[in-house]
């Protein structure tokens, strides 16, 4: 029999007990990924050392063994990182983290939703997940080497035109994604895309704050109707910095009435061509593996599946 295990809140932990596994984490995040993970163990850290961030942490033989956290958002609540290192070879650390993540979370008053997606290094979770009643959606993170980019020449289409991102497109940009994601698979993973507010809180968070890197508003791109300045936003790419030389993709979207006139791939040409004219060398993103047209419009491009993980969702 292995060591028994013991789950003790996170708060009774400051970061520099953790760091061992922090720095296991971002190797993982950069060898997998492509993706320098520091500014999210930073932002983690601080919290820690604060004793502000909810979740707990696995102990070993007096060594921490894996960590996990959740934030509370309303009625929903988000399970924000879990990783567990292999080094220590315990087997059902991580299921017994995610219990304890689910009890504390659901017992939060007047809580109706949590969300997870969590990158499965080294510990799978989807059989947890579905025995506590969550819907599995499998997620795709694809990489593209620009060398490699196989953009299609495409013009924009009478009526329209390309422009370079600017922050007076936050509240148009959060219309056109409530609108592009209504009845769609991904606003079942995230419910931020179902209102206009929700995709506010969600554009503040790939813009404005480290969630998914640096915003690279040089690589972001949207389409507008061509019938004066304040022609309407049918069409957006954004794209951040993850590290050296390596951009994401964190929001491609066209409102529904323009589907089909190649405006998500004339979107990723002009956001390829920056990122190169930048001297960067890849781009990533994430995609539902049941968002056919996006996958195939992916695959066209040159981007290759490098690892899979599951969006994890539950509803009262």
């Amino acid at each position: 029999m292995g060591e028994p295990i013991h789950i003790v809140d996170l708060r009774r932990f400051t970061s520099r007990q953790l760091e061992p596994l922090f720095a296991e984490e971002q190797r993982h995040w950069l060898d997998e990924l492509h993706w320098d993970y520091r500014p999210s163990i930073q932002l983690i850290t601080k919290f820690v050392d604060s004793r502000s961030l909810a979740g707990f942490a696995a102990l070993v033989n007096g060594q921490a063994a894996g960590y996990g956290f959740y934030v509370l958002e309303e009625s929903k609540g988000l399970i924000g990182g879990l990783y567990v290192t292999p080094r220590l070879g315990q087997p059902g650390t991580a299921e017994r983290l995610l219990s304890q993540l689910l009890t504390a979370l659901r017992s939060a008053h007047g809580l109706g939703r949590i969300e997870a997606q969590l990158m499965p290094f080294g510990a799978p979770l989807d059989r947890a997940f579905a025995a506590a009643s969550f819907r599995l959606f499998t997620r795709q993170f694809m990489v593209l080497p620009l060398g490699e980019a196989r953009t299609e020449p495409q013009p924009i289409g009478a009526g329209l035109r390309l422009e370079p991102w600017d922050d007076r497109q936050f509240e148009p940009c959060a219309r056109l994604i409530r609108e592009a994601y209504a009845s769609h698979v991904d606003s079942d993973i995230n419910d931020q895309y179902r209102t206009e507010a929700g995709a506010m809180r969600f554009l503040k968070n790939i813009i404005v704050l480290p969630g998914c890197g640096q915003f690279l508003p040089e690589a972001s791109f949207v389409v507008r109707a061509d019938d004066g300045p304040t022609g309407a936003l049918v069409a957006v790419a954004l794209t951040s910095r993850v590290s050296h030389g390596v951009g994401h993709t964190t929001q491609l979207c066209v409102a529904p009435q323009h589907h089909h006139r190649g405006l998500g791939m004339r979107l990723m040409a002009a956001a390829i061509q920056a990122l190169r004219s930048a001297r960067f060398h890849a781009l990533s993103l994430t995609v539902t593996a049941a968002n056919a047209p996006a996958v195939g419009l992916y695959e066209r491009l040159g981007f290759r599946t490098v690892k899979s993980f599951s969006a994890a969702v539950w509803q009262e």
